[in-house]
């Protein structure tokens, strides 16, 4: 029994060397290089470069070989990550947005049900359930992803001040 023990233990032993020397020697998975993209990517999921979010855009920098540089939130500090990890030439940020605005919600019109705030991927708007809600201008990013779950159509998009 100790023998079996032993030897099933050796064997063990053996197999995760030769698997942790084989993780050294093999390339990275595509997987990982998406992951390390996505994690240099802001995280707002704002749909501003074109995609759904940060990991749709990740996957299409590596797989596809997007432009790094379509990230209006994470601006050309992130162009400048991006090309140094995939060595790239860093171009300058391509704004895809219409001119900056900032959500506004009608004070008149707000029932206070958090459905804005929820939807809001940077925080910018604060408020409590059934008390008015109001937008952070210095925060928001213009993405309009607050609209849409607004049930009493209460907010809009207003040229940044």
């Amino acid at each position: 029994m100790l023998l079996a023990v032993l030897a099933i233990g050796t064997l063990a032993l053996v197999a995760g060397t030769g698997l942790a020397l084989a993780a050294r020697k093999l390339p990275a998975a595509d997987s990982s290089l998406v992951e390390e993209i996505n994690a240099l990517l802001p995280q707002t999921q704002c749909a501003q470069c074109g995609y759904a979010g940060c990991r749709p855009y990740a996957e299409a920098i590596v797989d596809r070989g997007e432009a790094i540089n379509l990230c209006p939130p994470g601006g050309e500090a992130t162009v400048q990550k991006l090309a140094r990890r995939l060595g790239r030439d860093p171009a300058p940020l391509k704004d895809l947005r219409p001119p900056p605005a900032v959500a506004f919600i009608d004070e008149d019109r707000c029932i206070g049900c958090l459905h804005c705030r929820n939807a809001c991927p940077v925080d910018a708007i604060v408020g409590a359930q059934n008390t008015l809600h109001t937008v952070i201008e210095a925060e928001c990013t213009g993405c309009e992803l607050c609209i849409a779950p607004c049930p009493v159509d209460c907010i809009e998009l207003k040229a940044a001040s």
